[in-house]
């Protein structure tokens, strides 16, 4: 059985990395039901995005793969947070001032991987044995003399 990777990534997620690495963290090197379970039970707003990601990865698997994969064994291979674009933004402040700062986004990636269904044996059908018939054991007599 051979192993296939499928990977999602969701960009611009309007949540600071280091939160939504948190989130991350909690899925990672599970399988992808558990993480779904985890995830959906999180009272983290980052969860939301993370399981969507995880859900993305998994379908491109089953559907893109070519090949039918097992869902029992889908795996997180891998998941990664990084900074996404920062928006520079201000905050009007007396005497006519505006005091800079940033809204932050991040960057999830996840690989998931699942191993290939076993493909069921076939059976083949057992070889008949010959009936003796008269003249065959007429001739088996023949040849032992």
């Amino acid at each position: 059985m051979t192993t296939h990777f499928a990977y999602a990534v969701i960009k611009g997620v309007d949540s600071q990395p280091r939160k939504t690495s948190v989130v991350a963290s909690l899925a990672r090197d599970r399988y992808v039901s558990d993480a779904v379970v985890i995830l959906e039970n999180t009272p983290r707003r980052a969860a939301r995005a993370v399981r969507k990601a995880i859900e993305s990865a998994t379908a491109n698997l089953l559907n893109n793969s070519g090949v039918s994969i097992d869902p029992k064994t889908l795996r997180i291979a891998r998941i990664s947070v990084t900074a996404g674009t920062r928006m520079r933004r201000y905050v009007p402040a007396s005497r006519g001032r505006a005091l800079p700062y940033e809204k932050i986004s991040s960057n999830i990636f996840v690989e998931v991987a699942g191993e290939e269904k076993a493909k069921k044996a076939e059976a083949k059908p057992e070889p008949k044995a010959e009936k003796k018939t008269k003249e065959s054991a007429a001739e088996a007599g023949k040849e032992n003399k």
